[in-house]
């Protein structure tokens, strides 16, 4: 059949394979080598999960501080160090005494002012130079808890390029270093200091793995980790250069080849040069890792340090006790925004504004339907909202858990739909639009955001709400305004209404009969020219007790046009007219 007018009706032509081809670009790609696999054929982590959260340490003070244009002043260090507390981190690195008086001031003023709890942990940076260890170890005197963390680099290019070091060398740095650490520590520090050591072999992601492996023993042999005198082995992904699976790898390997692994803390330092920080960390977690380094809202060097924010949501989002308050996240935000002096994005997994917000329309009707069958299932287990399994589309977690009110959640733009201009005048006005109303009434405001662009927010809504639906004495607008109304009930079950209205401007009073108040109002209007039928009517109360209020919505059909009214009263059968005066002006009004 090559012939196209031989093809059955309604096919074309199909996409294949080939139609979708990339296409090589000129990118210098020989510049660059794939990364390096692990051979560890036996691999456990993909089975495992984390149940429970990992030990924590912050580095703001340190390697976020180092990273950012203008480093924070010692008020706003101190403020960060206070707000780390607070949100009940453990171990905290505060700074690098060594590389000014500024950082040893600021190690001491927290020590001196005694303002580290009893159960935190500070650690301090070092290189592996002499005088820069005497130096670090004297910033700690006075410390409750103290760690020195002790780094040198260990990968090939370094080695190679910047110390031009053997092997050997290299490792031998580290033993005396850890040495100095020790030296130092029974000199300068006495009793009242419970002293921790950590050793890094600096682009751990980049260092063979058995050198990197020789390197950290090595400086076991001269801590001697025991029961009671743990050693943190940190394994930094300095510049991250691989997958996380391999990441992952790399720490199973390490995790499985230490000797005195008890004795061993496995700590994990991400950076998030390929953008899967957290995820490298997710994984070494399950791969063998006991404790995460990193920064608040992913601060730090280049793409920055993993985020310790979005990795203690992440656990809290799987019902997992991160032991880290993120309950006002907003607070934390703001903090973290004053102490560097930089924003965090609007898109910000968990606490940027924009993160439970939906504009798409089928966004915004999941996410109400969402609301209103978690309020149906904690009402029929007799409890509340709070105390059933979060379950809303589109929402991860419940807002208000990290201090996030509803208002937000829905916002109204040109890509809206009928749902989220539902949820909002039933979140901020407690009506709850039948379902064809909200169709209807979203279409106004589509016309709205498709002629002047840009987001409507709430209270827009309720103006434009407002003004088509509501007419009052604010807004009298259309042909009938009720002034009173009175309604009596014969033998045979016949409602008579009388009505004292205007009428195009002019004093009238309206009397009809029918089956109910509606009916007879329908009959009254024919007296003025007006044929109105009823197509469907709903109500609500908009709040409960002896002030409770009714919403009346009516659907009608009125001189060939179908329209929805709305009435809002205490009595309702008032609200019941006022939802026809609303369709019937809204029905003239459209004829202007």
């Amino acid at each position: 059949m090559s012939n196209p007018a031989e093809r059955p009706v309604g096919r074309r032509t199909p996409l294949t394979n080939a139609t979708h081809l990339q296409q090589p670009t000129s990118m210098p790609i020989h510049k660059y080598r794939g990364y390096d696999a692990v051979d560890i054929a036996d691999r456990t982590w993909p089975e495992r999960r984390i149940t429970k959260a990992p030990r924590w340490l912050s580095t703001d003070l340190r390697d976020g501080n180092q990273a950012l244009i203008d480093p924070m002043s010692p008020a706003r260090k101190r403020e960060m160090f206070d707000l780390l507390v607070r949100m009940g981190y453990k171990e905290i690195e505060v700074g690098f005494p060594s590389s000014g008086q500024t950082d040893f001031d600021f190690v001491r003023s927290i020590i001196e002012d005694g303002a580290i709890p009893e159960d935190v942990t500070i650690s301090v940076l070092t290189q592996a130079r002499e005088e820069l260890i005497e130096r670090t170890v004297e910033s700690l005197k006075g410390a409750h808890r103290a760690t020195v963390h002790l780094y040198n680099a260990t990968a090939p290019v370094w080695r190679d390029v910047v110390f031009r070091g053997s092997r050997e060398q290299v490792r031998q740095i580290a033993v005396d270093g850890t040495r100095l650490v020790m030296e130092y520590a029974d000199k300068l520090l006495d009793d009242r200091t419970t002293f921790g050591y950590q050793y890094s072999p600096e682009i751990f992601t980049d260092t063979e793995l058995d050198f990197a492996l020789e390197v950290c023993e090595s400086v076991m042999d001269v801590w001697q980790p025991e029961d009671g005198r743990e050693i943190i082995l940190n394994l930094p992904a300095t510049v991250e250069r691989s997958t996380p699976s391999t990441h992952a790898d790399r720490f199973e390997w390490m995790s499985r080849n230490l000797s005195r692994r008890e004795f061993v803390c496995l700590s994990v330092h991400p950076h998030n040069d390929r953008g899967t920080a957290v995820a490298a960390a997710e994984l070494a977690l399950m791969a063998g890792a006991d404790r995460i380094e990193g920064c608040l809202f992913g601060q730090g060097e280049r793409t920055g340090n993993v985020d310790l924010v979005t990795l203690g949501m992440n656990l809290f989002s799987q019902g997992v006790d991160p032991q880290i308050d993120f309950s006002d996240i907003d607070e934390l935000r703001r903090t973290a925004e004053y102490c560097t002096q930089m924003d965090v994005h609007a898109r910000h997994p968990y606490a940027g504004d924009l993160v439970y917000t939906a504009f798409s329309g089928s966004h915004q009707d999941a996410i109400k339907k969402g609301f209103e069958s978690m309020e149906t299932r904690a009402k029929g287990a007799g409890v509340t909202v709070d105390d059933i399994e979060w379950a809303v589309p589109y929402l991860p977690i419940d807002p208000k858990d990290v201090g996030r009110s509803y208002e937000a959640v829905i916002r109204v733009n040109s890509q809206s739909g009928k749902g989220g201009v539902a949820y909002v005048l039933k979140n901020e006005h407690k009506l709850d639009l039948p379902r064809r109303m909200q169709i209807e009434f979203s279409k106004i405001i589509q016309a709205k955001t498709d002629a002047e662009g840009g987001e409507v927010t709430p209270k827009a809504i309720w103006d434009v709400f407002q003004d088509e639906y509501l007419p009052n004495p604010d807004n009298p607008w259309g042909r009938i305004q009720v002034r009173t109304g009175q309604t009596t009930t014969d033998k045979d079950g016949i409602d008579t209404l009388t009505v004292e209205a205007t009428v195009d401007g002019g004093a009238t009073e309206l009397t009809g009969t029918g089956n109910g108040p509606i009916s007879a109002f329908f009959d009254a209007l024919q007296s003025v020219g007006i044929d109105v039928r009823l197509l469907d009517y709903q109500e609500h109360t908009m709040s409960e007790g002896a002030s409770a209020v009714a919403a009346s919505y009516i659907e009608c059909a009125i001189d060939g046009k179908v329209l929805w009214g709305i009435g809002i009263d205490a009595n309702t059968t008032r609200a019941s007219l006022k939802a026809v005066v609303s369709a019937v002006n809204r029905a003239s009004r459209n004829e202007v």
